[in-house]
């Protein structure tokens, strides 16, 4: 069937030979309703074969499976159309349906985004199509209406009612809401209808318990559904592909497999330019006044060069601060053309910049993490990021708002400023360009979501047990939730523990088989015998409906010092997950030793000694644990070319790669100096695991660097582990500091502890018991069992018009830990215990890690050094005494640098190398 065949009847001007149609383009838009194939058409045309044709890759692979009604996971860069393909196909079926039949007031597609600027966004999005075709059909004499509406936090209580009496067929929807949704009494009699599911950008869901939540939402829409509803999933960057489409499908039976499903797979449809730079091939010595000047001069250039810039760095006081000095150093930037956007401004500030960034009339735009997912922004045409996103989903999440039309190029360009982001950025960059994306890792078996949706399908209506444990296990992150686990989890919710309700923690819900023998308590609908499950108590709507959601509340602490309690500043709590007793900080350029924390109080000690956990810690991403990986095979074939050809080979090879050329002299300097200031096995590889050991004589401290490049959640928890067993046998205090790229321990010059020994004989059998010992008594622990005690209604947010603050449930949670540390298997401890190891500290890639340790995979060796090593410096400055600045960080690498070229002048022989 050629073109013009297909396109009869559509009567516009194309601008091109309907024969040239290829005949995928045209199988699609034969598909389409005539008028939905030509506004298609007029939209979209003139037909260009380089773009595809009126189609792009996505949009030509996922509009016949939604079309089918099948399911699928759609993965295509920002900007290639892939949410526009999700509608196409909906939007078609609905018109066509409401000229020939009408449609219901009723919901027929829900759109789920993680954010309610994307919700907002796609919404504004839909009014074009929908007007457009419309009014085509007025024209014509048709009456036809599809209704679309957008529905989260923020919508008026006036908004809600009217959406009750004239219901949206395509609603727009946060996850958080269509929970609340699903036990509206009146309100989910009109999802019953729903045929279409989007849920987008995916893979940010997916890997928090907020896609937790949504999946099991989606499996009790799915059981009140008069038809199972097409599931579409959309992600610019997502991995594993089966593994997200599954978690989006779920299973038709609980234990099986999962339901039918299609993968688009586009994801690098688009053309890429990408480049690592850095001001400088010398981080250390050029001064922090040149590296700024060079880098803001650098920065002005290509945003004169471009239309639009928008510029990533990982914190909101970085996103500030760039801001700031472009201002300050430039008269080219104003309130008019240059702004800043993250999530401490104001709905109304965001929302102006957003709108700037859509028309185009802003030159450039700083930001943290608020604009990597979603909205549109089509005059975008250069994105920079300042230091490492770590992982190469974020950098494609993140360049990919440039160059946001089809057709264009996505310009991106990452600028490092200090050397150990320089090589995983430039790793980072060189996987980007070959296809790799790191993987998405699923939560599993949450208690505290699932203690939400058994309560709000027990208050929905008295039901079979088994029918809430299949809902539940239909769910991919149920798929394996054992009957101990459902066993624990009813012993919480039916408050069958002692003393519970001394606690103020009551019974949410009842179970009983429907058999009393009195006749006094049955139900005719369901079969004598039949284990059942109902709500308990007048209020459990009111308190499901106000108290629900996994997004936990956070707080600041105020600092106090001991005795007097002067009032010395605040704390973010997230810092304090850190933090143990004894353990140093620098607040407000003051050093304070941390004694403990009461509720929102922290309590410290003035001191004059070294800081131990930088203040910035909290702020910052974590490296993912995948590009760490490949940090470590790339330090092992960069090595390889040192060994074998010198710096020249090594500068060879890294010119494949996407630097300039500051970058590529940058890199082979540092590794060059490691190799001869230690040797090769100082390197750290994915087949080696370096361990270097400082004796300071000055400071009276020994010092173990643990080069370990598998991402900071690795190494919190690899930390925490070794350090527990290295206190053991030292008989001491063991200090700790963490990075991406490694971990230190540090103890009195006087206890020495064969740390290298100590790892190779932790069984990864005993990882899980001896971590979760490692974790009593600490301020991580107390955190998050106040979150999944809040998440698990065990501490109620909002009670009876009071709503409790985050401090305020923290001093709860103190109140009932202990309590439930008593109780046996208390699925909310198992939880909190469950959610640290598995989420936080990453448990599985220790026990991965420690098993190739044990099965001589990856060997462990073991350095003196009399100084940091180069690929140490990052680590000792951490340990550092006189480091409180940036300033004083610089001066610090300097020395150890110093430190490094002397010796390698007098001898690289006198390093000491044992395994």
């Amino acid at each position: 069937m050629g073109g013009r065949e297909l396109l009869e009847g559509v009567d516009v001007d194309l601008g091109f030979d309907p024969e040239s149609v290829s005949i995928d383009d045209g199988d699609v838009l034969a598909l389409f309703e005539p008028v939905v194939r030509e506004w298609w058409v007029e939209t979209f045309g003139p037909y260009v074969p380089d773009n595809g044709g009126f189609f792009t890759p996505p949009q030509k692979a996922a509009i016949p499976h939604i079309h089918d009604g099948e399911n699928a996971l759609i993965a295509a860069p920002t900007g290639s159309g892939k949410t526009q393909a999700s509608f196409a196909a909906i939007i078609n079926e609905l018109f066509r349906r409401d000229r020939d039949d009408g449609l219901e007031n009723a919901v027929y597609c829900l759109y789920i985004s993680p954010l309610k600027s994307l919700a907002n966004d796609i919404h504004r999005n839909l009014e074009v199509p929908l007007s457009e075709i419309t009014a085509t059909l007025e024209d014509r004499g048709e009456d036809v209406e599809i209704r679309h509406a957008i529905r989260h936090g923020d919508t008026s209580d006036s908004d809600r009612q009217a959406m009750l009496e004239e219901t949206p067929h395509i609603l727009n929807t946060t996850p958080e809401t269509l929970a609340i949704l699903l036990n509206s009494p009146k309100f989910n009699k009109k999802l019953e209808t729903v045929e279409y599911v989007i849920v987008d950008e995916i893979h940010s869901l997916a890997a928090n318990k907020r896609g937790t939540h949504l999946s099991v939402s989606l499996e009790r829409l799915e059981a009140m559904a008069e038809t199972s509803p097409t599931r579409i999933g959309c992600s610019a960057t997502v991995e594993p592909l089966d593994t997200m489409a599954e978690f989006l499908v779920g299973r038709e039976d609980p234990g099986g497999d999962p339901r039918d499903y299609e993968v688009v797979d586009a994801r690098f449809a688009r053309e890429f330019d990408m480049e690592l730079t850095t001001p400088t091939d010398d981080l250390i010595h050029t001064s922090q006044s040149t590296i700024n000047d060079r880098f803001y001069d650098q920065l002005h250039d290509l945003i004169g060069d471009h239309m639009n810039t928008l510029v990533f760095t990982n914190t909101r006081s970085g996103a500030e601060r760039v801001l700031h000095n472009l201002r300050e150093r430039f008269d080219a930037y104003d309130e008019d053309n240059s702004g800043c956007h993250h999530g401490s401004l104001s709905k109304d500030k965001r929302e102006a910049i957003e709108s700037d960034l859509k028309s185009g009339d802003v030159d450039v735009v700083t930001t943290s993490t608020s604009l990597e997912l979603g909205i549109d922004m089509p005059h975008i045409d250069l994105v920079v990021q300042v230091g490492s996103p770590k992982s190469v989903a974020a950098l494609l999440q993140r360049v990919g708002r440039a160059g946001h039309q089809l057709g264009e190029t996505v310009a991106g360009r990452v600028v490092a400023l200090d050397r150990d982001e320089l090589i995983e950025c430039a790793v980072m960059l060189k996987k980007a360009a070959e296809g790799f994306v790191d993987r998405v890792f699923v939560p599993e078996n949450a208690h505290d979501v699932a203690t939400q949706h058994v309560y709000g399908m027990a208050i929905n209506d008295v039901r079979p047990e088994s029918e809430v444990t299949g809902i539940l296990r239909r769910a991919y992150p149920y798929r394996t939730y054992t009957d101990d686990d459902w066993e624990a989890l009813l012993r919480y919710l039916t408050a069958d523990y002692p003393g519970m309700e001394d606690e103020n923690v009551y019974a949410k819900i009842w179970r009983d088989e429907n058999d009393p023998p009195d006749g006094e308590y049955h139900y005719d609908e369901f079969p004598v015998g039949e284990p059942l499950i109902g709500k308990r108590g007048r209020l459990a709507r009111v308190i499901y409906m106000t108290n629900i959601g996994t997004i936990p509340d956070s707080f600041t602490c105020d600092v106090l010092t001991r005795g007097d309690s002067e009032w010395v500043g605040q704390l973010d709590e997230s810092y304090l997950d850190t933090l143990e007793t004894g353990d140093v900080f620098v607040l407000g350029g003051d050093r304070y030793e941390y004694r403990y924390r009461r509720g929102s109080k922290v309590y410290v000690d003035h001191t004059s000694a070294r800081p131990t956990v930088p203040s910035w810690y909290s702020e910052r991403l974590p490296l993912s644990y995948d590009l760490g990986r490949e940090v470590l095979s790339f330090q092992r074939e960069l090595l390889a070319r040192l060994q074998r050809g010198g710096q020249s080979a090594a500068r060879l090879w890294l010119r494949e790669f996407p630097l300039d050329e500051h970058s590529v002299r940058a890199i082979v300097e540092m590794f060059d100096q490691q190799v001869r200031y230690a040797g090769p096995e100082s390197v750290s590889t994915d087949e080696r695991l370096v361990i270097e050991e400082e004796r300071d004589r000055e400071s009276y401290e020994r010092r173990y660097y643990v080069h370990s490049n598998y991402g900071r959640r690795f190494n919190d928890g690899l930390s925490r582990l070794l350090a527990y067993r290295v206190a053991q046998q030292a008989t001491a205090n063991v200090q700790v500091a963490v990075a991406d790229h490694g971990f230190t321990l540090s103890m009195p010059l006087n206890r020495k502890v064969d740390v290298a020994g100590v790892l190779e004989s932790i069984d990864p059998v005993d990882v899980r018991a001896d971590l979760r010992a490692s974790l009593d008594g600490t301020d991580l622990l107390d955190r998050y069992f106040r979150i999944n005690a809040t998440r698990s209604l065990m501490i109620l947010k909002r009670y009876k018009g009071y709503e409790k603050s985050a401090s305020e449930q923290q001093v709860n949670s103190e109140m009932l830990l202990g309590f439930a540390q008593d109780l046996e298997d208390f699925a909310v401890i198992e939880e909190t215990y469950r959610e640290i190891l598995e989420d936080k500290l990453n448990v599985d890639a220790i026990e991965d890690v420690l098993g190739a340790i044990d099965a001589g995979n990856i060997e462990v060796v073991h350095h003196r050094v009399d100084s940091p090593t180069p690929r140490a410096f990052g680590l000792a400055t951490l340990m550092a005494s006189d480091v409180v600045l940036a300033e004083d960080e610089s001066a610090v690498l300097k020395e150890f640098h110093e430190r490094v070229t002397d010796a390698i002048g007098e001898s690289a022989g006198d390093v000491s190398v044992t395994e």
